[in-house]
């Protein structure tokens, strides 16, 4: 039998989500005041402990020294023998010869000023007590220091005094030479209470100065954060009304060279960008829509008079009938190309046809051929010299098929159509009546079709194309007044005379 599910309870859920969430859920206001109340933290940590120490370390300096009076003279270099070991005073020499262990009380023997102990070490290690002083732990270094190894032992230790309480010392320890010329250790200690009752103190203090530094740089911050992160919140406030209202002329002001700046200037741009691109795309339903229109009427006034003229019973002549279905024809070719332009224009730029290492002269003679059939009546007169660029042959032939397709359309009756291509710049000019200079700036817009055009068929799409295939292959094209009437078009793209290897 399965065990029934439990359900965790909230501590427990809390206590297996991972501290990153937890910190994930804070706002940047928060997570910013946060870190900056532990930084401060750390930094008032620190300079508490550094104060503490140096406090400490003056105090066991000052020790040190209060020790050293009591022994009479100054430190030698530790680890060194002194070179001068002092007799033991006769007062003392008692004590060595009626050495006791354990603490005693006597009068007479302890030495004047503040409270102290002293004791002597015997060349074994042992200790003999001084009535009224206590007993002191040896070490092994008290111990070297009455065997001669050392020539004095500074330390911290414990000592049992007169009345039998452990008390914490610091301990002075000197060479002393006996009577009988053998070694023996003398060790001075100070109670260690007027070195731990301040830092005691001072441990305190600073506890509670760096938990007010901790509560107070926490109030900073998140002031600092509020303070820091407005332009943020201004940010937040115009996407989010943009995401709301759609509205693309939301501009966030750009005072300042700071990120935040930076951040709404590039916001801006970015919105200008969409709504650049989102007047582009209505622009480009609108003409486009309105270019269908006009042969989905044809052809829908064409069908009704055939239809009509079924459902009537009277056969239309022939001449008639064989009229409207070329017109249909012709505007259902119309329709093909619209639609085809269209679907060219509207490729996304980042998924680009596939580069390839093209003949463009190949393609100049194929779109030649193809405008000879196109324009019966005039002369197209070629001269091509071999160049291979790089590109997508089907956008390239594209392209070059529109602007043939451009000058014949706009040549007269009778006229001639040159096609050049040498040193990669292909050029085609035609004897039409020419583009006015007021209308060149406009040629290379989608849709966009001169006054004395727009009778003519087309979409206005076909130089668009050219202006992206071209662009797309990392060439240039112009069009331009050519000498003695007509039009010139200029196309360069950068390749090689010779076949790549």
């Amino acid at each position: 039998m399965e065990p029934a599910p439990t359900n965790p309870s909230p501590a427990a859920r809390a206590r297996r989500r991972p501290a990153g969430r937890l910190t994930g859920r804070l706002t940047l206001r928060a997570r910013l005041a946060l870190l900056t109340a532990i930084a401060v933290a750390l930094a008032v940590a620190a300079c508490a402990a550094a104060s503490w120490t140096l406090t400490r370390a003056q105090l066991y300096r000052e020790l040190d020294h209060r020790l050293e009076a009591m022994a009479g003279e100054p430190p030698g270099p530790g680890g060194d023998r002194p070179p001068h070991v002092p007799p033991l005073p006769r007062g003392l020499r008692q004590v060595l010869g009626d050495c006791t262990r354990e603490p005693t009380a006597g009068t007479g023997l302890r030495p004047p000023g503040p409270p102290a102990m002293m004791q002597l070490v015997t060349a074994g290690g042992e200790r003999c007590t001084i009535p009224d002083s206590g007993a002191l732990r040896v070490t092994a270094a008290d111990a070297a220091v009455a065997r001669g190894d050392r020539a004095r032992a500074l330390h911290d230790g414990t000592a049992t005094t007169a009345d039998g309480a452990t008390v914490d010392v610091r301990v002075l320890t000197r060479p002393v030479r006996t009577a009988d010329g053998s070694t023996a250790a003398l060790s001075y200690a100070l109670s260690l209470e007027d070195v731990q009752d301040p830092l005691d103190n001072l441990a305190m203090l600073l506890a509670a100065v760096a938990a007010l530094g901790v509560l107070a740089s926490a109030g900073a911050g998140l002031m600092i954060a509020r303070a820091g992160l407005r332009p943020v919140d201004e940010l937040t406030g115009a996407v989010e009304h943009i995401a709301r209202t759609e509205d693309l002329d939301v501009r966030i002001p750009e005072e300042g060279t700071d990120e935040i700046a930076r951040l709404g200037r590039s916001f801006n741009t970015m919105t200008g960008a969409l709504a650049a691109s989102r007047e582009r795309q209505r622009r480009l339903i609108a003409d486009a829509g309105h270019e269908l229109r006009t042969p989905l009427t044809s052809l829908r006034t064409n069908i009704d008079l055939l239809l009509r003229a079924d459902a009537a019973g009277r056969d239309l002549p022939e001449t008639t009938r064989r009229t409207l279905l070329t017109s249909v024809k012709a505007q259902m070719l119309e329709l093909t190309d619209l639609v085809g332009d269209l679907l060219e224009l509207a490729r996304p730029d980042e998924t680009g046809p596939v580069r390839e290492t093209v003949a463009l002269h190949d393609v100049v003679a194929r779109a030649v051929d193809r405008a000879r059939l196109r324009g019966p009546g005039l002369t197209v007169r070629d001269d091509t010299r071999p160049w291979y660029v790089p590109g997508d042959p089907a956008s390239l032939e594209r392209a070059v098929v529109n602007l043939l397709d451009n000058a014949v359309k706009f040549s007269p009756p009778g006229g001639t159509v040159d096609v050049r291509l040498a040193g990669g710049e292909l050029t085609v000019r035609d004897r039409g009546p020419g583009i006015p200079p007021g209308d060149l700036p406009h040629v290379f817009e989608r849709f966009w079709r001169s006054p004395s055009a727009r009778s003519l068929p087309g979409s206005g799409l076909g130089l668009s194309i050219v202006a992206r295939s071209v662009a797309d292959g990392g060439g240039t094209v112009a069009l331009e007044p050519a000498a003695g009437g007509g039009t010139l078009a200029r196309v360069r793209l950068p390749g090689t005379a010779e076949p790549p290897p």
